[in-house]
């Protein structure tokens, strides 16, 4: 019979050495000094070996309980080794059906038709708020109240409206199971109304004439980095999304055309989008691209040109002139012009074309992406000479769309 002590102090020999306990149980220990636990024993009249671990990770004594285990088994006729075959078997099934893994499937056959940043939202916070809880459970598991104990952890910490899109996602995943046939149903259904609804979210903007032309003059005066200033100018001429702005490639600017044509795979509702440019926007392009023209980006980052700005680069200037978060954002802009824009009359749906808000039919949105594209040239240059006036202080009363000449 073996001990702790016997086991503690035998030396490692040029041969693998076997130190036999009872019932079939031994030590195995190799010239290296690793010390394997096995158990040897017959089964429809073969032998046989099944390994219980290694020592001193598995003690002597619980060597011996797997090792009684595995004879009381034997007792009743049933294989030890093959049990251990089909426990893994089970075991690796379970892993390939977690949430975890059901979810980056999921995310990987989808993602490459969403937008790099919403993507990369969509992965942070499964990452961060979901797996941690839910990523190794067996998704056909999973039920409504295991799901809502994760959600609301996420809202307990304030963050209400991630907590709605953490149940959206986790919904899309659970129906992709079911779709797959590794879930029976999406228990994100049962929670409608389990939590509060989420406050309207609204960027922070202005759209007062009179506050306009004060941000319009306080963007003019901007004395920082005149790249930033650049950025900041084009801002409420073109109303496009902080990032589309910000990653913008001197490849899809035609100065001659006056136009800037953002692929597909830049915009949120992976359509392409075409900017009309304005005179103004013209001369501030013009006015940067000795600067910048000879690199990828417009604004490319100051850590290095092969890096587009940081996202925080134009809030940041905002700040620095004086307006606060709750006052005006860099998404504000596009708040500002939509506001505007439909008040003076111009058409709803070359509005809604020019922010590039998502077409419904996807399809009918990748061949009309440049649908009422005459109307909005008039428009954004319209819209360009409104912001001039109301920086230079004039009592500015824009042209209706009727009144524009061709």
């Amino acid at each position: 019979m073996l001990t702790e002590r016997t086991i503690r102090n035998f030396k490692p020999e040029t041969k693998t050495k076997r130190l036999f306990d009872a019932g079939g149980l031994y030590l195995e220990v190799s010239p290296t000094g690793s010390k394997w636990w096995r158990l040897k024993y017959r089964y429809a009249g073969k032998e046989k070996r099944l390994a219980l671990g290694v020592f001193p990770r598995v003690t002597l004594k619980e060597a011996r309980n797997a090792r009684d285990d595995a004879r009381r088994m034997l007792d009743k006729g049933n294989d030890p080794g093959q049990a251990r075959k089909a426990e893994k078997a089970v075991r690796n099934e379970l892993t390939a059906d977690s949430f975890e893994a059901v979810a980056r499937e999921w995310f990987k056959k989808f993602s490459p038709n969403w937008a790099e940043t919403h993507a990369s939202k969509i992965l942070g916070r499964l990452e961060t708020d979901i797996f941690p809880w839910l990523g190794s459970r067996p998704i056909r598991q999973i039920n409504a109240p295991e799901l809502l104990a994760v959600v609301r952890r996420i809202e307990a910490r304030g963050a209400l409206d991630t907590a709605h899109r953490a149940l959206l996602n986790c919904g899309q995943v659970f129906r992709y199971a079911v779709a797959t046939g590794r879930a029976d149903r999406d228990p994100s259904g049962d929670l409608k109304g389990a939590l509060p609804a989420p406050k309207g979210k609204h960027h922070a903007t202005i759209t007062e004439p009179k506050a306009i032309g004060a941000l319009m003059r306080a963007i003019e005066d901007y004395q920082g980095d005149h790249v930033t200033r650049c950025a900041l100018k084009l801002a409420p001429l073109l109303f496009v999304r902080p990032g589309e702005l910000r990653r913008a490639e001197w490849l899809e600017v035609d100065l001659d055309k006056a136009e800037w044509r953002l692929p597909a795979e830049k915009m949120k509702a992976r359509v392409p989008h075409v900017v009309p440019l304005s005179l103004q926007a013209l001369t501030v392009l013009r006015d940067l691209q000795p600067l910048t023209g000879g690199g990828k980006y417009l604004f490319p980052g100051v850590r290095g040109r092969e890096r587009a700005m940081s996202e925080n680069t134009v809030n940041a200037a905002l700040r620095r002139m004086g307006y606060s978060k709750g006052e005006m954002t860099g998404h504000g802009f596009r708040s500002m012009a939509s506001t505007i824009l439909n008040e003076q009359g111009w058409h709803r749906d070359a509005i809604e074309r020019q922010l590039a808000h998502g077409e419904r039919d996807a399809v009918r949105a990748a061949y009309n992406y440049a649908e009422h594209l005459p109307e909005r040239r008039k428009m954004m240059q319209a819209w360009a000479d409104y912001l001039d006036g109301l920086r230079q202080g004039a009592q500015v009363i824009s042209l209706m769309p009727r009144k524009l000449k061709s």
